[in-house]
């Protein structure tokens, strides 16, 4: 079993454990509040075992129908859980409009207050440890997994308040607009992540500073080595994809140009993990000599690359 793996196992059964308590005390108090952070805290359990079914796919290799591997499972999946907690939240709302017009009588014990505190902190935890395992794994499951959890911090913010509120005031109104609060809490969380995973299926570039260091691993490259054009770049789940055309110099060997290519190749990967570049090998438009000491390339070369991007000179040479 992977890291990503047990972020979700470990995720399930937290998410498993905060729903039973904010039901069982939502149910016995009648509280709106509660039962909505239960209600969220419960998709979470779904959205959580989601996330583990899409990350074992993901994992899967590449086959004859999907030759590309199976990583844009994770982006399905982020995209499905938004458009359901949007209509969790949307339910949460409408619930407690409607009891709000009915009337009710909310009834609050300490059992209340004692499992939304322990209910924060455990959220704190679970969303504090997908968020670093997400981050690190580049997983787009797994941070879609911990804004669900960021979301049940407020929501638990939200339903303490109430629960202070209507014990001191003895109006249940705070109770059902801390719930309604939530609602829209959880259905902007929703819209963040719906975001990401729309852009993820869009073959949104890869993030800046991987393609900076992936931009500075080619540009140290020696003769015959003469720049690059072409640059593209995705991002599909966890998996970062480049491909660019590397110009070497006309006049080189073709071992050598491959031998360059290769090196390259080899660099980006033992220094970036979770990327895959294709390289494309093309000779150089501008004719000089064989060596690096008269190549005309390498005399106007920079010493260092501008931070916003490569010189223009070797990253698009003059035909």
């Amino acid at each position: 079993m992977d890291t990503k793996q047990k972020a979700s196992y470990f995720a399930i059964a937290s998410a498993g454990v905060l729903a039973a308590g904010k039901f069982i005390s939502g149910f016995n108090s009648g509280s709106m509040a509660i039962l909505s952070s239960g209600l969220d805290s419960l998709l979470d359990v779904f959205m959580s075992i989601m996330n583990l079914l899409a990350i074992k796919k993901a994992t899967k290799p590449a086959d004859e129908e999907h030759q590309y591997g199976h990583e844009r499972t994770e982006d399905i999946a982020s995209v499905l859980q938004a458009l359901l907690v949007v209509i969790s939240g949307l339910s949460i709302i409408y619930k407690s409009l409607q009891k709000f017009l009915q009337g009710g009588e909310i009834g609050y014990t300490p059992l209340d207050l004692s499992v939304m505190v322990s209910s924060l902190f455990l959220s704190l935890i679970v969303s504090t440890v997908l968020v670093r395992t997400g981050k690190r794994l580049n997983s787009n499951a797994l941070k879609a997994d911990a804004l669900h959890y960021r979301s049940d911090i407020y929501s638990n913010l939200a339903a303490i308040l109430a629960i202070a509120m209507t014990y001191y005031t003895g109006l249940i109104h705070f109770d059902l607009l801390f719930a309604v609060i939530t609602g829209f809490i959880i259905i902007f969380s929703a819209v963040v992540m719906l975001k990401e995973g729309v852009s993820a299926l869009m073959d949104r570039r890869i993030p800046g500073d991987i393609e900076r260091r992936i931009l500075d691993i080619i540009e140290t490259m020696p003769f015959p080595y003469a720049g690059y054009h072409r640059m593209r770049s995705r991002v599909s789940g966890n998996k970062n994809y480049i491909d660019f055309h590397l110009l070497i110099c006309r006049k080189a060997h073709v071992n050598d140009a491959h031998e360059t290519a290769d090196k390259i190749e080899k660099n980006i990967k033992a220094s970036i993990s979770s990327v895959d570049p294709v390289i494309h090998i093309e000779p150089c438009p501008v004719s000089c000599n064989l060596t690096d000491e008269t190549c005309i390339i390498f005399k106007k070369r920079p010493k260092k690359r501008n931070e916003s991007g490569p010189s223009k000179l070797y990253n698009n040479p003059p035909l």
